[in-house]
């Protein structure tokens, strides 16, 4: 019998298996797609919030200052990248009312070194801000990670303590008995005592599901632009607009990467599946952007995603335990990917409560990344080529990812072309994988010991080989 079985493998879902880990259960994670991150977390800004945006008296506000430190412990222990940016919402003649009214919030969450900066501080930290910026409110706890490393960081680290992860793995059918539910999924069926339902788009599916009314989730879709790495980093910080009622506004975000990305667009959608991008968001967002920082040229960006929030009515997070032994996790939209590990804290502590939880008895508390070769020193990369010549055969030109991270990437769980590249970076660079996607594609092939045809870049129906060799 499980003891807790977790629906869905985002940064909520993977959050709750590795908190769950530290102590002497049995955990399960189901996760539809064919790998972790692949829902709503892989399409995110990757911005760790300051909180200071949203109602202080608000679950969000209050879940977002916590997260934004056990952040920075948890990159120490498990081995992400995690870079300190710092935040700044900018203001424009007549807009300091506002900064005054975000920081007195700030405050009140106890958010620290919050200060209104005037236009000499500007010139001198961020010159390439518009001249017409008179004031900006400085966060300096706002930071940026990759949501899809800490995902994959967090998953290693609940594996190793003994969680079950388990992907292509829809969850199709829910069924409450005397003592547990009853779970069904194309694969498999699964008894668990307890059920966390942290399914991002489908959680409110999932809750009915389980007869279980719930808030309707409201798709809220945006497009986000990303800029050569070549053009710099165009400012040290996040720069925000004055937020508006639905939305943050439209971004200049540094990325942990060296590039800079721009966005996003906010609009609410029917389709949870659409995750287009479109010349008209592109052309909205340099409106936007440019406002902010004139030097942004179109031919800089080089790659653009979508990506779709679960909002709600209601606004704020929902999180309760709905029915006896099932907990839902509805509506987690931004500030989610900041509030995440807060999150799992809360449930965990919420059912301790309840429960009789014991300490895990030889808890493996940290994790080591995938060295990446293009980051390393030229004598720490021929010493990682004495060990082992595969450092030294490089396989994406762009990013300088060699032959062994890529392996060592299918070892730790990547199973597709896009798990691959949000692992190593492969694929990421200018030329989006026209050089290294089929030698990738070779290295699947002979590690998982499967044919081209089955080899995926997101999944099933996403082949790019068909009848190879026949």
């Amino acid at each position: 019998m499980i003891d807790f079985l977790i629906i869905g493998g985002g940064i909520v879902g993977v959050s709750l298996a590795y908190e769950l880990a530290k102590y002497q259960l049995v955990i399960v994670l189901l996760e539809k797609e064919a790998e972790l991150s692949f829902g709503v977390s892989k399409s995110n800004s990757g911005i760790i919030h300051t909180g200071f945006q949203d109602d202080p008296r608000s679950l969000k506000a209050r879940f977002a200052v916590r997260g934004n430190r056990l952040y920075r412990e948890m990159a120490k222990v498990l081995d992400f990248p995690f870079i300190p940016t710092g935040e700044l919402v900018v203001a424009f003649p007549g807009e300091r009312e506002s900064l005054e009214f975000i920081k007195e919030n700030g405050e009140k969450l106890g958010i620290p070194g919050l200060e209104i900066k005037d236009r000499k501080w500007l010139e001198k930290h961020e010159p390439n801000l518009s001249r017409e910026i008179e004031y900006a409110l400085l966060g300096p706890t706002g930071a940026v990670i990759n949501p899809y490393e800490v995902i994959y960081a967090m998953a290693e680290n609940a594996t190793s303590n003994g969680v079950q992860i388990h992907c292509d793995n829809e969850v199709i059918s829910i069924e409450e008995t005397s003592d547990s539910w009853k779970i069904r999924t194309w694969e498999s069926e699964y008894r668990s005592r307890y059920v966390i339902n942290a399914a991002g788009l489908s959680a409110d599916k999932i809750s009915q599901m389980a007869g279980i009314g719930v808030p309707r989730i409201r798709p809220w879709k945006g497009e986000e632009f990303i800029l050569d790495r070549h053009a710099d980093r165009l400012t040290r910080r996040i720069i925000f607009p004055v937020p508006q009622k639905n939305t943050k506004g439209v971004l200049v975000i540094p990325t942990v990467d060296g590039n800079t990305m721009i966005g996003p667009t906010a609009e609410e959608i029917e389709d949870r599946g659409d995750l287009t991008t479109s010349k008209a968001g592109k052309q909205k967002v340099l409106k936007h952007i440019q406002r902010l920082v004139p030097s942004i040229r179109e031919d800089q960006v080089i790659a653009s995603f979508a990506g779709l929030r679960p909002t709600t009515k209601e606004g704020d997070f929902y999180i309760r335990e709905d029915k006896n032994r099932f907990v839902n996790i509805v509506g987690i939209k931004s500030p989610g990917l900041t509030a995440a590990p807060a999150i799992a804290e809360y449930v965990v502590k919420m059912l301790i409560e309840k429960l009789e939880f014991l300490p895990k008895e030889n808890y493996v508390a940290t994790r080591r990344a995938i060295p990446r070769f293009r980051q390393l020193s030229s004598e720490e990369r021929n010493r990682l080529i004495k060990m082992d010549p595969e450092y030294g055969e490089v396989i994406c030109r762009c990013e300088l990812v060699t032959k062994k991270e890529i392996k060592e990437a299918i070892r730790r769980g990547a199973r597709t072309l896009d798990g691959i590249k949000f692992r190593t970076r492969s694929q990421m660079g200018r030329c989006h994988g026209a050089f290294c996607t089929m030698k990738i594609m070779a290295i699947i092939a002979e590690e998982l010991g499967i044919p081209y045809e089955q080899i995926t870049k997101r999944g099933k129906g996403s082949e790019l080989v068909k009848g190879y060799g026949s």
